[in-house]
């Protein structure tokens, strides 16, 4: 009998997997921090045969070279990946053992990439799960837009023939394995559904049920922004990225808190965001560590610039640090763990601002009770931070739109006065709370979405209604 085991990384929106028989496995995608795939593997009692990769990623540092060379697994990548490190090519239609009964058939799907592979485990020579990384996702497929703009759409053609290709080749029973599409940007859509299989995908993937014409000029109208670290991570890749190191960071005091902030470093802290608008070190960034830590971080912070992480326990930042490894910051210039009391020093007080409801901004009743006011008022700024997308399907009208993954260095175009930041659900809004604060600016973090801010009595504008 066979087995799947699935490694996952929430923040990032990834999965690997440990797959194979009774002595021997083969591991799919393996994330940078290699000890969990091994851990894994220990509790199985199989040892680690192959390192395979469905083709070089941009969303995240791949652990596959570190996990080949501790194991000494053979390391197989697509033949026409282009990297700098020892592996074995694998062809379209090639196969390599993996255990006694089961073997990993490679198939040529590009579309993600020029070069993307699936993998294929079979059992008996029937095939009983597919590994399909960037290609084919539950109810999507991955991005073709990552390699370079003049590639896409045929890229997006592919990804539609490759989709066709698996569904032909494989029965409806057979077990999907994404790599990507649980939250990452290499995800050219977002489901609900947590597993899935060639039968469920025959019946409702775009790529399967619209013709290509109308699925490439769809894909291709619904691709959104690109996270700026996706550019840094694939080459890292090509060259294969060196071992990771956990261990904990040097401790800042008040003091170096207070230099590296000085100096523009960023220092961010990974408290939740109620804590941090009640009470923080002037200058920092607020990063939930409960959030997409690694992808709004690698995406925010400037590329090489030193970072201070201050965590409420060892345990907060320990885990931050193996988050941040996976996209590419791999050792934190210092941190601290307590709360603002021990990271300020002696005399300075923390730094706050207000949250708010929208409800609390909205138009006031008609029998004149005190209410908010509105955001006619004067000196309130809404300001909408999410992405261009989000926004197309609904505004608040009058707010001012800056996404926040350009917050940072558009923040003087935010008009003057009191800035009510908000975005879908709190997390970005806390993130550009935070940014605001920092440059001296008077905000109020909003966690409401538009559907709040429409009960709330302020206008909403949306396709359709003649004013969008």
């Amino acid at each position: 009998m066979f087995f799947v085991d699935t490694v996952e990384s929430e923040g990032i929106g990834n999965r690997s997997y440990l797959a194979g028989g009774p002595e021997s496995a083969v591991v799919v995608d393996p994330q940078r921090d290699i000890d969990r795939v091994l851990a894994v593997a220990a509790r199985r009692g199989v040892r680690i045969a192959r390192v395979v990769e469905t083709h070089v990623h941009n969303d995240y540092v791949s652990g596959g070279p570190e996990l080949a060379r501790v194991t000494g697994a053979r390391h197989l990548l697509p033949d026409g990946a282009e990297v700098s490190f020892p592996r074995d090519a694998v062809a379209d239609d090639d196969t390599v053992p993996v255990d006694e009964r089961l073997l990993l058939r490679a198939l040529a799907t590009p579309g993600h990439t020029p070069h993307h592979t699936s993998y294929v485990l079979e059992e008996d020579g029937r095939a009983v799960a597919a590994f399909t990384g960037g290609s084919l996702l539950i109810g999507t497929v991955g991005r073709p837009d990552l390699v370079a703009p003049r590639l896409t759409e045929g890229l997006a053609r592919a990804q539609h023939a490759s989709a066709h290709r698996l569904a032909g080749a494989l029965g409806d029973d057979v077990s999907v394995h994404p790599t990507h599409g649980f939250g990452s940007f290499c995800s050219s859509a977002q489901v609900d559904r947590d597993s899935t299989t060639v039968g469920e995908e025959r019946a409702s993937n775009d790529a399967l049920v619209k013709d290509a014409d109308t699925f490439v000029a769809d894909l291709i109208a619904g691709l959104d922004d690109i996270p700026a670290h996706y550019a840094h991570l694939g080459p890292v890749n090509a060259a294969g990225a060196a071992p990771v190191d956990l261990t904990p960071p040097r401790h800042a005091d008040a003091g170096e808190i207070a230099r590296r902030l000085a100096e523009g470093e960023w220092v961010v802290d990974l408290r939740d965001r109620v804590a941090y608008a009640e009470g923080h070190v002037a200058g920092s960034f607020n990063f939930e560590a409960d959030g997409k830590l690694a992808t709004y971080l690698a995406w925010l912070v400037p590329r090489g610039k030193p970072v201070t992480l201050l965590a409420e326990s060892a345990g907060q930042l320990a885990a931050a640090q193996r988050e941040l490894v996976r996209v590419g910051i791999d050792r934190p210039a210092s941190a601290a763990t307590g709360s603002p009391r021990s990271w300020l020093r002696d005399g300075e007080l923390p730094r706050s601002f207000p949250r708010a409801a929208f409800a609390e901004l909205g138009p006031p009743p008609e029998d004149g009770a005190a209410h908010g006011g509105g955001p006619a008022d004067a000196g309130v700024v809404l300001l909408d931070v999410r992405r261009d997308s989000e926004r197309a399907a609904g505004r608040i009208d009058g707010s001012v739109h800056i996404p926040v993954h350009e917050l940072h260095d558009r923040i003087g175009e935010v008009p003057p006065g009191q800035v009510w930041v908000h975005c879908a659900g709190g997390l970005r809004s806390a993130i550009a709370a935070s940014l605001l604060d920092a440059a001296d600016r008077s905000v109020v973090a909003v966690d409401d979405g538009v559907d709040a801010a429409e009960r709330a009595g302020l206008a909403v504008v949306r396709p359709g209604d003649g004013s969008a």
